[in-house]
């Protein structure tokens, strides 16, 4: 399988992809080293994790640098995940005792009661190329705490990212008959949903997540979904600093290339402020700096899919076609690599696909709103369910806002964040199941409960 730079359109390597034949042995040996894993204890494994996010520390100029490489991302950014991967590492590790050690729910009397939380046995977890450290972490990382063996397909545009991260992983202390990488496209993917697994976890399109689901469901195993999202943001009325929430939410729309679950891709802006907003947030997208990933101070590098920069012309073209206006950007960029022009469209209605489908890449629609009954009944109309953000000044407002909205997170002031103590989880085409928190940790785990008659 090839590897190409999206930046450049070069070769970066040729990888040799897994097989039936490789994945069988792959699994068998992870059978066996699950059951000496889950007798390690909770302390070592904890010790062994705190040393892989010491080593990932150690060499970020070179995950970096791969990550980069293969998915596209600003060199900064690379190193922001890799980074904001520790720091889940370090919540998941400091927090595992609490959530996986026996609980004593009776702990005297005739009759004592406990749970304890078992290990499911091998995962596998299928990933995302987006933030590979990132929602990598949020599977691998709590399943190894819980005693779990891990078979880790990273996507095939993020496998190099993958080697490095079984490296370091098999460096800190995991037995290579613990964690496997399987490395491949679709077909080896394939092959995973065949093969007896314990559990199966998923990053990324709900299209690709709604088959999985539909493949392994007969087998009543179980299994976690982490979605898309066509994640809503609104702007009250009740804002003091027009240019930093305008900052500050095309920041969310826009980083990452807006290739991010929980970018914002949809914004609806209340009248009284719409035209300073809109004014403000152009000319914060406008001065955004495009080019080479690896250059400095860039902050829009290329697209990882090739078929993307297409795809995010077709929403345009459906957008003017339909009434919509282009106040900056709408094009693709001639040359090697897959690049867009940061782009913002206003005049939009819910009847264009930029503002039902998911984009996944530099293009925001902007929506001018009367009330916030009107903004909250915009944001639900979605099949999406992942995040939905509220900017205003008044936080009983906002409040009232979000308690409205059919999401798993919702934000006030603040957007495309994650916090491993809080649960990452979507509703409808979003997802189902939760990573990070106390429920991120369990989910790896098979409840038993214990009645105890001295």
């Amino acid at each position: 399988m090839n590897i190409i730079n999206p930046a450049t359109h070069e070769l970066i390597t040729t990888v040799i992809t897994d097989d039936k034949e490789s994945i069988d042995k792959k699994i068998s040996g992870l059978r066996a080293g699950q059951k000496i894993w889950a007798a390690v204890s909770l302390a070592e494994r904890v010790s062994i994790l705190r040393r892989f996010a010491a080593l990932l520390q150690t060499h970020i100029q070179s995950c970096a640098e791969t990550l980069t490489a293969e998915v596209g991302k600003p060199l900064q950014q690379s190193k922001n995940e890799v980074t904001g991967a520790c720091t889940r590492i370090n919540w998941l590790t400091a927090n595992a005792a609490q959530y996986l050690s026996d609980e004593w729910m009776v702990s005297s009397g005739a009759t004592r009661e406990k749970i304890v939380y078992e290990p499911l046995g091998i995962i596998c977890n299928i990933s995302a190329w987006n933030y590979p450290y990132l929602v990598g972490t949020n599977v691998f990382v709590p399943a190894l705490l819980a005693g779990n063996a891990v078979l880790y397909k990273p996507s095939e545009l993020a496998t190099l990212t993958g080697k490095q991260i079984e490296k370091y992983l098999h460096e800190a202390g995991v037995p290579e008959n613990v964690f496997q990488l399987a490395v491949g496209a679709g077909d080896v993917g394939e092959l995973l949903l065949e093969a007896d697994m314990d559990g199966y976890f998923f990053t990324g399109s709900y299209q690709t997540g709604k088959y999985i689901y539909e493949r392994v469901s007969k087998k009543m195993k179980p299994c976690g979904l982490e979605l898309g999202g066509k994640d809503p943001l609104y702007v009250t009325d009740a804002i003091t600093d027009i240019p930093t929430v305008a900052a500050n939410t095309a920041d969310g729309a826009f980083y990452n290339n807006g290739q991010s679950c929980c970018s914002v891709e949809r914004i609806y802006v209340h009248e009284k402020v719409y035209d300073a907003y809109t004014s403000a947030f152009v000319a914060e997208v406008s001065s955004y700096t495009i080019g080479s990933p690896t250059a400095e101070n860039i902050y829009i590098g290329a697209l990882t899919r090739k078929e993307q920069p297409a795809f995010l012309a077709a929403q345009v073209q459906d957008a003017l076609a339909k009434g919509a206006t282009v106040l900056c950007g709408g094009k693709i960029i001639e040359g090697a690599g897959n690049y867009f022009e940061p782009t913002v469209l206003v005049d939009v209605t819910h009847e264009m696909d930029l503002m039902k489908e998911e984009s996944f890449g530099p293009i925001i629609g902007i929506m001018k709103v009367n009330n916030d009954a009107e903004a909250i009944a915009l944001m639900n109309d979605t099949s999406y369910g992942l995040t939905a953000a509220v900017f205003c000044t008044d936080e009983n407002r906002a409040m009232q806002i979000q308690v409205q909205l059919n999401a798993g997170t919702v934000y006030w002031n603040c957007c495309d964040r994650v916090s491993a103590a809080l649960p990452w989880s979507g509703r409808k085409h979003s997802g189902f199941g939760s990573t990070l928190s106390h429920a991120g940790l369990r989910v790896f785990t098979r409840p038993k409960g214990y009645h105890l008659r001295s």
